[in-house]
C-alpha cells in the first residue's frame, strides 16, 4: 500500500508553518515561523502585518521545510491547509500556496478547521478514544466540545464574551507585562509562595464561561493600586495579581470541563490551544479528574501554538473519512467547528 504524506499549511494568524506527516504518525518536518517579535509594538496581532508577512515567508518556510531529510516531494499524496477560523488576509496567503501545490503535484487538497487542528494536537501523545471531551482555550477561543467519534463536533459549553486568552492578555496589559501578556503573566507566576486574594466567581449556566466581568473587576483594581515614583506597581504586587487571576480564570474553565465529562461518560478529556501550555492548567486539570476513571491528555508543549503538525493530523482523519476539499474552496474567516 502507497505511504500517506500529507503536507500541510498552517496560517490563520501570525504563524508562518509548514509539517509533513507520514501515515498519519511519523512527523517528518515541522517548521514555524513566527511573527511575535514583529507585533510586539502593536501589543496584539496586526492583520495587515500579519498578511504581508505570511506573503514574505510563505516560500521560504515551505523551501526550508522540502529541503530537510532529503525530502522527495514527489511523495507527497495530500496537500492540507487551514481553511478557517482566521484573519482573512493571512488564511488567504495559505489556502493560495496549497491550492498551487495541490495543482502542481496533482493530489487532493484537505481545508482543515483550525480548532480541529488544536484538538488534535493531542493525538501527538496518544491515540483518541471516543467519546470524548475537548476542551480549546486560546486567545480566540474558549469552548467545550464533545466529540463522539472522530471528527464530530458538538459544542457543548462556550464562552458568553471573552476568550480566556484574550481575558489573560488584558490583565497582564494592565499589570505593565509585555506582549504575548499571558505567557508572561505564566512566567511571573511561577514562583512558590505568591499570596493569592480571593475574586467573585462568574453565574454563568451550563458549561459556558464567562471572563468578561471579571477581567473588569481586575482592572479596575490594578488602576487603583499604589505605584512608585515612576508609576509602576511594585513586582509582589503584579506577581500576586498574576497568581490570582490564572487561579479563578482557569479554575472556571476546570469546573465545567470536569462537569461536562462527568455528565457525557467520557472515557477522554484533551486540552488543546495556545493557554494548553499555561503551568497552572497544566499541573492542576489531572488533579480535577483524580478519583475519576477518566484519562487526561495534554499536548506537547511544542504543540500547543499554531503549528502546521496539528493541521496535518486533523488531515489524516478527515482524508480518512474521505473529506476532501474541491481547489475552488474558499477560506472562511468565522468557520464553524460543529459544520466539520
Amino acid at each position: 500500500m502507497k505511504d500517506e504524506v500529507i503536507l500541510a499549511i498552517e496560517s490563520s494568524c501570525d504563524e508562518t508553518a509548514i509539517a509533513i506527516l507520514k501515515n498519519g504518525k511519523e512527523l517528518l518536518v515541522n517548521s514555524v515561523n513566527t511573527q511575535i517579535e514583529d507585533h510586539k509594538r502593536f501589543g496584539g496581532v496586526y492583520p495587515e502585518l500579519a498578511s504581508r508577512l505570511h506573503l514574505q515567508n510563505i516560500t521560504k518556510v515551505l523551501a526550508y521545510a522540502l529541503s530537510l531529510k532529503d525530502f522527495d516531494y514527489k511523495t507527497i499524496t495530500h496537500v492540507a491547509v487551514t481553511g478557517g477560523p482566521g484573519l482573512p488576509g493571512a488564511l488567504q496567503i495559505g489556502a493560495m500556496a496549497a491550492k498551487t501545490l495541490a495543482t502542481y503535484l496533482n493530489v487532493p487538497l484537505v481545508s482543515v478547521h483550525h480548532l480541529a487542528g488544536h484538538i488534535y494536537a493531542n493525538e501527538y501523545v496518544t491515540d483518541f478514544k471516543y467519546p470524548l471531551i475537548a476542551l480549546i482555550a486560546s486567545g480566540g477561543n474558549s469552548e467545550i466540545v464533545y466529540l463522539p467519534s472522530p471528527m464530530k463536533f458538538e459544542i457543548i459549553g462556550e464562552t458568553e464574551d471573552d476568550a480566556i486568552g484574550e481575558a489573560f492578555d488584558k490583565v497582564a496589559r494592565e499589570l505593565g507585562l509585555p506582549y504575548p501578556g499571558g505567557v508572561n503573566l505564566d512566567k511571573i507566576s511561577r514562583e512558590d509562595g505568591i499570596k493569592t486574594f480571593p475574586l467573585p466567581k462568574p453565574k454563568v449556566s451550563g458549561y459556558n464561561l464567562s471572563y468578561s466581568g471579571l477581567k473588569s473587576h481586575l482592572i479596575r483594581m490594578i488602576q487603583k493600586e499604589a505605584r512608585d515614583e515612576e508609576g509602576k506597581i511594585p513586582l509582589y504586587v503584579i506577581k500576586s495579581y498574576a497568581r490570582s487571576t490564572e487561579e479563578h480564570f482557569v479554575n472556571q474553565m476546570l469546573d465545567k470541563l470536569h462537569q461536562a465529562a462527568v455528565d457525557y461518560h467520557v472515557r477522554q478529556v484533551v486540552v488543546g490551544g495556545g493557554v494548553s501550555a499555561n503551568s497552572y492548567l497544566r499541573s492542576h486539570v489531572s488533579e480535577v479528574f483524580k478519583n475519576d476513571d477518566i484519562e487526561v491528555m495534554l499536548p506537547p508543549l511544542w504543540c500547543t501554538t499554531d503549528n502546521a503538525a496539528m493541521i496535518a493530523k486533523a488531515a489524516h482523519h478527515m482524508i480518512e473519512l474521505g473529506h476532501l476539499a474541491p481547489l475552488s474552496m474558499t477560506t472562511k474567516p468565522n468557520r464553524n467547528l460543529e459544520d466539520e
